[in-house]
């Protein structure tokens, strides 16, 4: 198959986005199939090493987005991309995360008669209220539909990102989820040398893995500061570091962690803690369930299909910060019945492994490339 991936973020930017594109091209590598990305940054058309393997790459020169520099938004109009699209003739278009580049190669496809799937996972017009241009949302979900209803099918990775597009009246949606690396993030990987130096004291770690960014809300944890005989661990980095450093003076913050440090980091957690709402999936939460550490998440979004509530962790009401330090509190406090949850964590994400989830990407563009080829006849 020849395979075009629209990515609006990509390496050397890290994050769930670039993470999922990743995983997706070291399987389609392994199946033999042909695939460019085309993704911001840079200028022209390169070949850059990816999960061991060499991957074509178009980088279209872009510009930081203002705030958040490390986002950057690709320049040029329809033409170019369809030009791109043009040289290469794939037979799908793979649009991960589409908003700006997205809506351009969703016009150019259309113009060269490609079919599309767009996959949604960034609830921007959600981001536009949290950093405080509600304005705007509107006109971010005018962008959303426009994308997904030139798609031949959009897929979201949970049941409220399915409900949310639908409720918008956005057609052809259906269910993919997030793979997880289960070699990667084990419970095995647990290192006591590092607890001791993250807790000299012996204290229990509650841990926080992502971007220190205001769509996040990391600020919440402040209400488990004081929780006795417990130590904070922020993992991660962000443009809300050195407010949050000011926040929470007694977490330790470890900056950006990777690759196995990462997932000795994770495993070394008693209890993982994510307060975001706007997670369309939330993927550190089933990394941390891999990594035998029980949850404690916001009920809104992504985070309700991972979570087995009284099984695997809690969840509580968004903006309920009471309830937050209660939960953690009852699980923090109980061994027992933390280490239970743990071992349920563990077991409900094996077989959720990237190279399935993939495969099931493989059949969703199959179907589409059926359905394209049945309405040319």
């Amino acid at each position: 198959m020849r395979i075009v991936i629209v990515a609006e973020t990509f390496l050397p930017a890290v994050n769930g986005v670039t993470h999922s594109v990743q995983k997706m091209l070291e399987h389609f590598a392994a199946r033999g199939d042909e695939v460019l990305v085309i993704a911001p940054s840079g200028a022209g058309a390169t070949e850059e090493p990816i999960g061991g393997r060499t991957v074509r790459v178009h980088r279209l020169p872009a510009v930081p987005l203002a705030g958040y520099g490390t986002v950057r938004v690709a320049l040029g109009g329809v033409a170019r991309v369809r030009n791109i699209l043009a040289d290469f003739a794939p037979d799908i278009i793979h649009l991960a995360s589409p908003f700006e580049l997205g809506w351009r190669a969703t016009r150019a496809a259309e113009q060269l008669g490609i079919p599309v799937v767009a996959v949604y996972q960034t609830d921007v017009p959600g981001y536009a209220a949290r950093y405080g241009v509600p304005f705007l949302t509107n006109w971010a979900w005018q962008r959303v539909q426009n994308i997904h209803e030139g798609a031949a099918r959009t897929l979201a990775p949970s049941t409220a990102a399915v409900n949310q597009l639908q409720g918008h009246g956005i057609p052809r949606v259906q269910l993919w989820r997030r793979g997880v690396d289960t070699g990667r993030f084990h419970p095995g990987r647990r290192d006591e040398e590092l607890r001791t130096r993250l807790a000299p004291g012996g204290e229990r770690l509650i841990g926080y893995v992502g971007r220190l960014a205001a769509e996040k809300q990391v600020e919440d944890l402040r209400v488990l500061a004081d929780i006795e005989n417990t130590r904070l661990v922020i993992i991660g980095d962000g443009p809300l570091r050195s407010t949050l450093e000011e926040t929470l003076p007694n977490a330790v913050f470890t900056g950006f962690l990777g690759g196995g440090e990462l997932a000795t980091a994770v495993a070394s957690l008693d209890l993982f803690v994510h307060p975001g709402e706007l997670e369309t999936f939330c993927q550190t939460i089933q990394e941390a369930m891999a990594s035998g550490v029980p949850v404690v998440a916001t009920g809104k979004g992504g985070p309700v299909d991972l979570v087995d509530v009284s099984r695997t962790g809690w969840l509580y009401r968004p903006g309920d910060l009471d309830q937050l330090r209660r939960q953690v509190v009852d699980l923090i406090g109980d061994d027992a019945k933390r280490l239970a949850f743990a071992e349920a964590a563990f077991e409900g994400v094996q077989g959720r492994t990237w190279p399935v989830l993939c495969e099931l990407l493989i059949q969703h563009y199959e179907e589409v490339l059926l359905e394209h080829a049945l309405l040319r006849l």
